[in-house]
């Protein structure tokens, strides 16, 4: 079956603004997690995918990457990672820094609930952040867009600083992996997208949405995929399915896809079970033609004005007129508002100050700026203190007998793999500019959570059978509520 594909190399990429998302030109290739919640949100747990692509040279290449994730990881997640990097891009001067309240940031990305509570949407939010912040990505042949090759990297996505009162009025600071800031930050690194539509979808959709948005922004018709591939390595589904089954869930995607006209069936096709094409016993592909949504006339993003601007809630909050926001955001650099707004609602919260937060905020900005002053103790010391409080470990432990099995094991038969894949990892770290410190500790993190699913695999017999897992946690809370009525 031969196709016609349309070139349109000449469309010009659109700046991320307000209704849009920025996603990232490798990730969109693979599934970051498994679509299953039950395993995604496995403390602990390594996802590893491959996917295939063809180098400038024409030659079928295949990388493999892992998704190391102490937390777990959601699906949904992905939302909040493309969200957030497009309200980053979004500012009139980008940098590896965001610092804006929650309310702020759900209200551009549209996560706005009327019917749920703020503070269910707050947690939720901060739950995401978290999981995101303990990810560490590892690619053997990533596509670097800087240096415009293929390279072994490892990265992490972002840290953060919030508040520990989780009813504080203080904002976030996200503050994003450099190596990972510069790969977004590259012109042919990352692509916007209609972040509307993408809410609306299911995440299988979304994935499947965000490689196609790369696909036929160039062409109409995409490239054949075996379908095991793409239902368990692109779109996340578990590997123990039936391709008829994975075939039946690519179905709904296709359905979803088709009502948002993303995709469209070929001329003279009624039935989209067509699309799928039979190679060999077991062996099925599948190619997608472009739908009616890609021929639209994109617009440009509405950038944020000074009045969108994620300084002015926290501005207001110390309660400053509109007219002297703007004089405060003409007047002052962003980090600069940023920290001393962050000190004075601190302030506040603290009973530091008790009149005037207005007048404190105007003296200290005011010889801040004159380098006459600098944050006071007590600020550093309340971050130090949330920092602390943000790293502690509060998912629950595996079963002390199996540790107690693991940790000889490491001793004994994986003492030298633990070693090997150990330097391997701090030397990729290392040269991807982290820290000798954060290098080595998030190499031992890593290789440990690799090594604990060998030892899983290799050694059923010792894991032990009450590990306790998120599911089993809410299925034994559902149970003791139950209990009580």
């Amino acid at each position: 079956m031969s196709h016609v594909v349309a070139d349109r190399r000449d469309k010009k990429r659109l700046p991320p603004g307000k209704g849009s998302g920025l996603a990232q030109q490798t990730l969109v290739e693979h599934a970051l997690c498994p679509l299953d919640a039950s395993q995604a949100l496995q403390p602990g747990s390594v996802h590893q995918v491959q996917y295939h692509f063809t180098d400038r040279n024409r030659n079928r290449k295949t990388a493999t990457a892992n998704v190391a994730c102490p937390f777990g990881l959601s699906p949904h997640d992905e939302l909040f990672l493309y969200g957030l990097l497009a309200l980053t891009f979004s500012q009139s001067e980008p940098s590896s820094d965001l610092i804006a309240t929650p309310h702020w940031c759900l209200r551009q990305l549209g996560i706005v609930d009327s019917n749920q509570e703020q503070g269910v949407r707050y947690r939720l939010f901060r739950d995401a952040i978290r999981r995101l912040a303990g990810v560490v990505y590892e690619n053997d042949l990533f596509y670097d867009p800087i240096r415009g090759e293929h390279r072994s990297v490892a990265f992490g996505f972002l840290k953060y600083s919030l508040p520990i009162d989780t009813a504080s009025g203080r904002a976030w600071h996200i503050c994003w992996d450099p190596q990972w800031f510069q790969f977004c930050q590259a012109l042919a690194g990352g692509f916007t997208f209609d972040f509307t539509v993408y809410r609306k979808l299911d995440c299988a959709s979304r994935r499947l949405f965000l490689l196609l948005s790369k696909i036929f922004w160039r062409n109409d018709v995409s490239p054949t995929f075996e379908v095991r591939d793409l239902g368990i390595n692109t779109l996340g589904f578990s590997s123990t399915l039936r391709t008829t089954e994975i075939k039946r869930k690519i179905l709904q995607v296709i359905a979803v896809l088709t009502r948002h006209e993303i995709l469209n069936l070929p001329v003279g096709m009624t039935d989209p079970r067509e699309l799928f094409v039979r190679r060999a016993k077991g062996v099925h592909v599948v190619q997608f033609h472009r739908g009616a949504y890609f021929d639209r006339v994109p617009t440009n993003p509405k950038p944020f004005t000074d009045d969108e601007s994620p300084l002015v809630e926290p501005l207001q909050k110390i309660g400053f007129d509109p007219d002297t926001i703007r004089r405060i955001l003409g007047k002052y650099s962003a980090r600069m508002i940023s920290e001393w707004s962050d000190i004075t609602l601190a302030a506040v919260e603290r009973k530091i100050i008790k009149e005037s937060p207005q007048a404190y905020f105007q003296h200290y900005i005011r010889e801040a700026a004159e380098n006459q002053t600098t944050p006071p103790d007590w600020w550093h010391e309340l971050r130090r203190q949330e920092r602390e409080r943000q790293t502690e470990t509060r998912t629950a432990t595996d079963a002390v007998t199996e540790d107690q099995h693991f940790e000889e094991y490491l001793q004994s038969e994986a003492k030298a793999a633990f070693g090997r894949v150990m330097d391997r990892l701090f030397q990729q770290l290392h040269n991807g500019g982290q820290s000798e410190m954060d290098a080595r500790r998030n190499a031992e993190q890593f290789t440990r959570m690799h090594l604990r699913r060998q030892f899983r695999e290799e050694h059923p017999e010792f894991v032990a059978s009450d590990t306790i897992s998120l599911a089993g946690l809410l299925q034994r809370r559902q149970k003791a509520q139950a209990d009580d009525r």
